[in-house]
């Protein structure tokens, strides 16, 4: 497994792993047409200090990350998906991932990770604080923050380290 930079040619892919777990998995009623940033990464991720990450294996993406630019030296964490059989500490997929988010984070000496989740995700929570995040309230998210509608539990990651 490789964890690379996304690419045009894998736009169907990245669509499908991130569908079947919102509407498989989790229950929510959203289509692609929903997600338009899905058919867009480059435009909508890839710009400034945003980026958008691929794990492969053999060919097939097996997992997502991305940051999207809020400015300020700050993003914010989207897109984090992990296919159900790449799970875990064997494959350590997410961590790949989540590693790779880091490395890109400190080359571009950024101060904050921002994210949004909701209650139900306990093994994201867990996954998230063992990395170093922390929960904050709302209210302390920067105004450029995205919110999304069905996010209700906030992290940020500080690389000064403060709270």
């Amino acid at each position: 497994m490789i964890i690379q930079e996304y690419s045009n040619g894998y736009v169907e892919q990245v669509i499908d792993l991130i569908l079947g777990i919102q509407q498989k998995e989790l229950h929510v009623q959203i289509t692609a047409a929903d997600q338009p940033d899905l058919r867009s990464i480059k435009e909508f991720y890839q710009k400034g200090n945003g980026n958008f990450w691929i794990a492969v294996d053999d060919r097939h993406v097996v997992g997502t990350i991305a940051l999207i630019d809020i400015g300020d030296s700050e993003v914010a964490l989207r897109k984090m998906f992990v296919h159900p059989d790449y799970r875990g500490k064997f494959n350590a997929t997410a961590q790949g991932l989540m590693d790779k988010v880091f490395e890109w984070s400190t080359n571009r000496q950024l101060k904050n990770i921002y994210l949004g989740t909701i209650d139900i995700m306990k093994a994201a929570h867990r996954f998230y604080e063992k990395n170093g995040f922390i929960v904050i309230d709302r209210d302390r998210l920067p105004l450029s923050f995205p919110v999304m509608q069905v996010d209700n539990i906030f992290y940020r990651f500080s690389f000064s380290g403060s709270t």
